[in-house]
């Protein structure tokens, strides 16, 4: 199976990381694969890809006449890619160097029509002591309570997603209007929105396998408590949005929750009493807190998606 890789990027900021994300797909042990950036509206940033990846065979270069958003940029490159299985990640990642052998494994061994990996943190300024591992889906990070271990779920993180070309052409790829609806940039959810689609037209959900890792940078603005909370308050919202948009999307945040408070919530206050500690206490608090944030926004969201 050959498998195309999309990057996207825009930012002449991020180029650092971008640069070492596409290495790591360039490092790949998989061989039959190829690496197609698409460059978001910024020529800049494209004069400089070119500079430094363009004499590959395998690299593809696409720059966008305007800048569209990250969902239309890999749909951008869904339709570049010649693959039978086509790849995303994000250009603050960096990919285990078996990540596309475990991806097409999964594949071959399951017959697949999507499959995703684990998401770990690479913590760029230290690990937050507060932050509770529920609540790693905030930065991009597979959360306690995501998944027991390999098999189905709805989907995975945007940044380690991957589907049979054709199947991802048949669904008509991510709904670019999903962030944009309303004039909303608060709203999210564009890989939920997908892969309820692929659950609906093909009776199938992403193949999880947590041995296909991709590393996210998790940069100091992301471990702010303020951002965090900010950040809480509009995946509610979002979660709101996303039962409205997609009816049936809403059942593991659903299973979560009722996970989070019977079970993760309990055990937490259960050790702080038997074993009591300051980060303890505090990584408790937050867990509270985190969950008020995104119940508040899920209820503001009910005011503004009816």
């Amino acid at each position: 199976m050959r498998v195309s890789v999309v990057l996207c990027t825009y930012s002449l900021d991020l180029y650092d990381a971008f640069e070492e994300a596409a290495e790591s797909i360039l490092s790949q042990t998989y061989p039959n694969r190829e690496l197609i950036v698409v460059v978001d509206g910024t020529p800049e940033v494209a004069e400089r890809v070119i500079e430094d990846f363009g004499a590959r065979e395998d690299v593809r270069i696409h720059l966008n006449s305007e800048n569209r958003g990250l969902l239309a940029s890999r749909n951008t490159g869904a339709e570049l890619a010649d693959g039978d299985i086509v790849a995303f990640i994000d250009d603050d990642a960096v990919a285990d160097p078996e990540w596309l052998a475990e991806l097409v494994s999964v594949y071959e061994d399951h017959d697949a029509l999507a499959a995703g990996g684990r998401m770990t943190p690479e913590w760029v300024a230290g690990k937050p002591s507060f932050l509770p591992a529920e609540f790693y889906w905030l930065i991009g990070v597979t959360h306690r309570g995501f998944a027991d271990g390999p098999g189905e779920v709805r989907n995975t993180f945007g940044s380690n997603l991957s589907f049979k070309r054709d199947v991802f052409t048949d669904l008509g790829g991510f709904d670019t209007a999903i962030g944009g609806r309303k004039g909303d940039k608060n709203l999210q959810g564009g890989e939920t929105e997908l892969c309820a689609r692929l659950r609906q037209q093909y009776d199938a959900g992403v193949y999880y396998t947590p041995d296909a890792r991709v590393a996210h940078k998790v940069f100091a603005y992301r471990t702010d408590p303020e951002w965090l909370l900010r950040r809480a308050f509009w995946q509610g919202y979002s979660k709101r949005a996303m039962e409205v948009l997609v009816p049936e999307s809403s059942g593991e945040e659903s299973e979560f929750l009722g996970q989070l408070l019977t079970e993760f919530l309990p055990q937490r206050a259960k050790r702080l009493v038997f074993h009591p500690s300051l980060s303890k206490l505090t990584q408790l608090v937050m867990l509270i807190l985190l969950t008020g944030a995104v119940g508040a926004g899920f209820v503001y969201g009910i005011t503004q998606w009816r």
